[in-house]
């Protein structure tokens, strides 16, 4: 097979949660072991960070790995879903995994393929883990899919567990409670390995701590930890973040090339996350630090964290999609500066699109659309829920269309904002 023929196969062939949604979700490892086996268990070959929760744990993973490998590390980075290209998942050192060897590795197990059926996700897990292992990575930052306990990449005993925060997404699947939520993440957990909780809430605490002590696991909070005391956007559109750790007179200041204000709460889980690691004898300065912060998205690819496409009108794109990162969207929104605001926005079905809605600026000129993939809920069907909490537009067959639209009404001073779903960012690059 070509390679476009592999990804094509890996496409239509197997189930894909971001094509058809729950049905896709395995619920047991028994896929990825038995994968894992078969290539003679690629996953304890290298050294890894497990990063799970229900927002910025891309952001988080994508820091890591650009701080690992700024401190001299060869340092694998598995990521999901992609915005455009399939090899966005698998990188090493920023670079993404080698068109032949998804040839050769999907041709290499499609016996295994045929006779257990995987998912997609399993799949790509499998040949993450592979391609790391054959490349002989020093340590690799494997994000989760979707929860935690019952993720394919809960296969691996990492160096440290990382879990960013707990809030309201997947609830078919992970239960209809924060707790349940969080005991789903809390499954990566690993027996005397360290794990880092950017955030608590007073449901999800408890959780963490029995977990946590039951496998005598370190546990430490990173927002109790360390505090953003300061931010500014600089006039190079990076966001400076004055920081106080807990017991230490003197403040720190960082700059990252993510300047959406969310990235102030990720910043402190990888504070941390980096404290640990050095403690487990990983060589990170406060330089690698500084200094990979300022560059997360050259050096590892990362698109769609309120990103700046254009300016005057300003187009900015970020891949929130779920009610409490939408809910950080409008609180950056109300620290921006901008006349009118216009937003073109497309969900997927199996969210909680009316939470989401109701969070939104009905001040806003809303421009509904879609994502091209089956889970995609239909423009129509998004305005009338959207008309229903008084978001006025129109809709648009595509994200393309929805924005040239927006651009035409829009005036310099304007703002125009494209997110609700990380497919429908996609389009865009």
């Amino acid at each position: 097979m070509t390679y476009e023929q592999t990804v094509d196969y890996l496409f239509t062939r197997l189930p894909l949660f971001s094509r058809i949604g729950a049905a896709a979700y395995k619920e047991n490892l028994d896929n990825t072991l038995a994968l894992c086996a078969s290539l003679d268990n690629p996953e304890k070959q290298f050294r890894s960070i497990h990063i799970a929760g229900t927002n910025g744990k891309g952001s988080v993973s994508h820091m890591l790995a650009a701080i690992l490998q700024e401190a001299g590390y060869k340092t694998g980075l598995y990521t999901s879903p992609h915005l455009r290209d399939f090899r966005e998942r698998i990188r090493i050192n920023g670079e993404m995994i080698n068109r032949d060897f998804v040839v050769d590795f999907t041709e290499k197990i499609k016996p295994l393929i045929d006779r257990l059926e995987p998912s997609f996700f399993e799949i790509t897990v499998a040949m993450a883990f592979d391609y790391f292992s054959s490349q002989q990575t020093d340590i690799a930052v494997i994000e989760t899919g979707l929860g935690g306990r019952l993720d394919s990449t809960n296969v691996i005993t990492p160096e440290l567990s990382v879990i960013t925060n707990i809030g309201w997404d997947h609830m078919n699947l992970l239960g209809n409670t924060l707790e349940k939520i969080a005991a789903e993440k809390a499954g990566i957990i690993k027996k005397n390995i360290p794990v880092v909780v950017g955030e608590v809430l007073p449901e999800t605490i408890a959780v963490f701590e029995q977990k946590a002590a039951g496998l005598a696991a370190p546990l430490s909070i990173a927002s109790e930890k360390r505090q953003a005391l300061d931010w500014k956007w600089t006039e190079h559109h990076q966001l400076q973040i004055e920081v106080a750790e807990q017991h230490k007179t003197d403040h720190q200041v960082y700059r990252l090339d993510l300047p959406g204000l969310y990235q102030t709460r990720n910043l402190l889980t990888v504070l941390e996350a980096c404290a640990q690691l050095r403690e487990k004898g990983w060589s990170i300065t406060d330089n690698h630090i500084r200094t990979a912060l300022q560059k997360v998205k050259k050096t590892t690819g990362l698109h769609g964290r309120w990103e700046m496409l254009q300016q005057h009108p300003h187009v900015i794109a970020d891949v929130a999609h779920n009610e409490a990162g939408l809910l950080m969207l409008v609180e950056q929104l109300e620290l921006t500066d901008y006349k009118n605001l216009h937003i073109v926005l497309g969900m997927v079905k199996d969210k909680e699109v009316e939470k989401a809605l109701a969070v939104l600026p009905v001040h806003a000129r809303y421009y509904f659309t879609q994502a091209h993939l089956p889970r995609a809920l239909e423009a129509a069907q998004l305005a009338a829920l959207g008309k229903a909490r008084g978001l006025q537009g129109n809709t648009y067959s595509s994200v393309q269309e929805a924005l040239d639209a927006a651009k035409q009404n829009a005036n310099p001073e304007d703002l125009i904002l494209i997110c609700g779903s990380v497919f429908l960012v996609g389009e865009l690059y």
